[in-house]
């Protein structure tokens, strides 16, 4: 047998799965097919290449394009006129992107993790583990007694609307236009459409967002959407809600995109825009693996059927992240390729998904870990609400962005902490106290007996634990 365990995908399930089993005395290969334009291996996934890590780069230089432009003279500092190089902007996204594919790169090095670089796929059980045969400019084929499939998700197009991306674009095409568009069409008001369309719209597109459901990030606490959507309206975003589209033409060879559609209302309208971006959902990439030999099936929808260990239906077979039920999120799979190697080596690990935290990395920030409070209501459940805005913060007044607030929830009875939620500054980084809150299974008051630096943006996160008792102190 060449190795004792196989991961196919070296996104950040895969890879931080391999490491992991290597740091545990395993013998791990670890098998991806990204590369870059010339050719080299790029792991990461869609994580580090056309997804979380270049789309945080753009947000970032984006968002200083804009506070440049707009944001400056509050602060007693003038400029001059603000020009615009889209081509650096790009060239540093690159940069980033490669940065950590060659990380990874060096951490499988590190920790003895044989990294193959190609196509895989299953070619036969045997009587000891699977085989996997890798396609690309060194072809080979592997053996392995235990095989953790992570070979994440792919965009889901509109019916009948391919990608492009030139004009039609997935996330990968919206991080790469090699010039800004005049008007920019995104059908999906999800995660990934909000954060493209802030980067676009500061760069100065006229942005629609065309979104199906009636609701704004239903997934959401309710308050937060509405003040989230208060905020995007503002900022300049054209979102409309309730949208029912019927048809979409791109132009034969260039010219705009056109779409048909109905509002709200049930009136037919009309868009033209330069660029169209796609974003709404994503599928398993379970395609072409050779399942079939080793006797997995999808389900209609692509997903690999997992128990609550992540074990599939064939022994020694295993699979993570945005392949199987669940979130789809890089930091969720990160955990079940942890958990999963540590259950080969005989330990007894646990991911509880009430205490994975989400984020879009919009301005504001929007965050949240647990229950919302539509869902507490829904289930019947007796609790307290605690609301803290930054506007009452002196860290943020310092900053200038005192948009937002703090909301905790928490047991009538206990005062367990069932869920937080942060729309404003730095709400990615502040959600992660309410996570260790809620895994330790922390009260609203060890939150509010906690001392918190001053002054700081995690001063609301105390003040909104003691108003789910009535006790702010600075508001």
């Amino acid at each position: 047998m060449d190795h004792d365990l196989i991961v196919i995908g070296a996104g950040p399930g895969g890879y931080i799965a391999a490491i992991r089993a290597a740091q545990l005395g395993m013998s791990v290969a670890c098998i991806d097919e990204w590369s870059r334009a010339n050719g080299a291996p790029a792991p990461g996934g869609t994580c580090t290449n056309v997804g979380c890590i270049p789309s945080k780069a753009m947000l970032q230089s984006s968002e200083h394009y804009e506070h440049v432009g707009h944001g400056m003279a509050e602060h007693g500092i003038e400029v001059g006129s603000v020009k615009l190089d889209l081509e650096r902007m790009l060239a540093r996204k690159r940069k980033v992107v490669e940065q950590n594919n060659d990380g990874i790169l060096y951490l499988f090095k590190k920790n003895k993790v044989r990294f193959v670089h190609g196509h895989a796929a299953f070619t036969a059980r045997t009587d000891s583990g699977f085989e996997v045969a890798v396609g690309g400019a060194e072809p080979v084929t592997l053996r392995a007694r235990q095989v953790i499939i992570a070979t994440g998700s792919r965009p889901r197009a509109l019916p009948g609307v391919d990608f492009d991306e030139q004009r039609v674009l997935s996330n990968s095409g919206a991080l790469a236009l090699s010039k800004v568009p005049e008007r920019m069409g995104i059908i999906g008001a999800g995660v990934i459409g909000l954060e493209m369309g802030s980067v676009w719209r500061r760069l100065g597109a006229k942005v629609t967002v065309l979104e199906a459901l009636p609701e704004f990030l239903g997934a959401a606490d309710a308050q937060v959407a509405k003040e989230a959507l208060k905020q995007f309206t503002r900022q300049g975003l054209d979102i409309q809600l309730g949208v029912k589209i019927t048809e979409v033409k791109p132009a034969a060879r260039s010219g705009p995109v056109r779409l048909l559609y109905t509002d709200s209302k049930g009136a037919e309208q009309k868009l033209e825009v330069d660029a169209l971006m796609v974003s709404i959902g994503r599928l398993p990439h379970t395609e072409g693996l050779g399942l079939d030999k080793v006797g997995l099936k999808p389900d209609e929808r692509g997903f690999l059927a997992v128990d609550a260990d992540c074990r599939t239906e064939v022994p020694g077979i295993w699979a993570i992240g945005d392949v199987v039920r669940g979130p789809m999120l890089a930091h969720k799979a990160e955990e079940e390729g942890v958990a999963v190697a540590e259950r080969l080596a005989g330990q007894k690990p646990h991911v509880d998904f009430n205490t994975v935290p989400w984020v879009i990395y919009t301005s504001p920030e929007i965050a949240w870990v647990g229950q919302t409070e539509q869902a507490l209501k829904a289930a019947g459940r007796a609790y307290k609400v605690g609301s803290f805005p930054f506007l009452a913060n002196g860290r943020a007044r310092a900053l200038g962005d005192t948009t937002g607030f703090v909301k905790l929830l928490s047991d009538a009875a206990s005062d367990a902490i069932l869920g937080v939620h942060i729309i404003g500054p730095l709400a990615s980084e502040l959600i992660a106290e309410a996570a260790v809150a809620m895994e330790f299974k922390a009260s609203a008051e060890d939150i509010a007996r906690i001392c918190h630096a001053h002054p700081t943006l995690s001063e609301a996160m105390k003040e909104a634990a003691l108003a789910s008792d009535s006790r702010a102190l600075n508001f």
